[in-house]
């Protein structure tokens, strides 16, 4: 697993990989925001259904309408409680849609990314979480599988046979690895204390790796915004690159054109937190605090990232 240098001092330097002794509770309010950044897949979701449905082309194009519509209502939402009041009706509805299409790629990946969204952001409850996370997974893993059955057994292969599938990805794979991949670490991040799980990190390493390669501009620079974050997680002692997570978030927010707030945000947390860098810490939350949130299809994330960047510059002077 990939890291950052220096003693992590605090819970908000970011974890997925438990200490010995410290605390389960602290462990899964570790990195809560990338995760939050989700909601956009869940909106998306909806989206997706439009491509899936064989209600013909007049219900379809209606249903797109709509789609559309609410994605952006959602995104655009300067209420990140409303968005979380309103999330479990999407669960039950893509839970009935893949009891009607089970084999459906693109509903299986949208629900992978919206269960993760939510139980990774939203569910204060560990037990709910792990319940939540469990089936984001499972919708991942049959995701790829509907995607092409090579991939069925992936998640059981030794890394070398995985990684070596990898190599095969298309820009064609993308959207449904991506679900696989985000759903695997919400995953991980439930089940912090389970170093049997956490075991598999590089293999979800290794996907967003794969991804990035592919297409850079997938999500507007999320996958960088991951890669920073798994790179920044650990000392370079114990394996990680801090540097190559500073290149990721900066390529993050440039990618975003500098308009996605959180990417500043994580960059702040994860880099200059775990190298005792105050000057660039402050600068990044600052400039977030400062930007106008309200930036289209962003607002939401945008209004989170303030709000982090608020309680970590509050932070400040006892961290460092």
């Amino acid at each position: 697993m990939r890291a950052h240098d220096g003693e992590i001092k605090e819970p908000d330097a970011g974890s997925l990989v438990p200490e010995e002794g410290e605390d389960e509770d602290m462990l899964r309010s570790h990195n809560a925001s990338p995760f939050k950044r989700r909601v956009l897949i869940a909106t998306l979701a909806m989206t997706q259904l439009t491509a899936l449905s064989g209600c013909g082309a007049i219900v379809s194009r209606a249903t797109d309408r709509l789609a559309s519509s609410l994605s952006s209502a959602v995104l655009n939402q300067d209420d990140p409680q409303t968005v979380a009041d309103a999330l479990p009706a999407y669960l039950v509805m893509l839970d009935a849609l893949i009891e009607n299409s089970p084999d459906n790629a693109g509903i299986l990946g949208a629900a992978a990314t919206l269960y993760a969204a939510y139980g990774a952001t939203f569910v204060s409850d560990a037990d709910r979480a792990s319940r939540l996370t469990a089936r984001a997974r499972r919708y991942g893993q049959a995701g790829i599988c509907a995607h092409n059955d090579a991939f069925c057994e992936l998640s059981d292969k030794p890394f070398d046979e995985f990684d070596a599938t990898l190599s095969q990805l298309t820009v064609e794979d993308v959207p449904a690895f991506y679900a696989y991949a985000v759903s695997w670490l919400a995953y991980m991040r439930a089940h912090a204390s389970d170093f049997g799980v956490l075991a598999d990190l590089p293999k979800v390493e290794s996907v967003l790796v794969t991804l990035d390669a592919q297409d850079t501009t997938y999500e507007a620079g999320n996958i960088a915004l991951y890669l920073g974050i798994l790179n920044t997680l650990r000392p370079a002692a114990l394996g990680g690159d801090p540097e190559a997570g500073r290149a990721f978030f900066e390529q993050a927010i440039e990618l975003s054109d500098g308009r996605d707030l959180s990417a500043k945000v994580e960059f702040a947390r994860g880099y200059a937190r775990s190298l005792y860098e105050r000057e660039l810490h402050d600068r990044l939350l600052n400039d977030v605090i400062a930007a106008d949130p309200v930036v289209d299809g962003l607002t939401l994330f945008n209004v989170m990232a303030q709000r982090q960047a608020h309680e970590l510059l509050a932070s400040a002077d006892d961290y460092f």
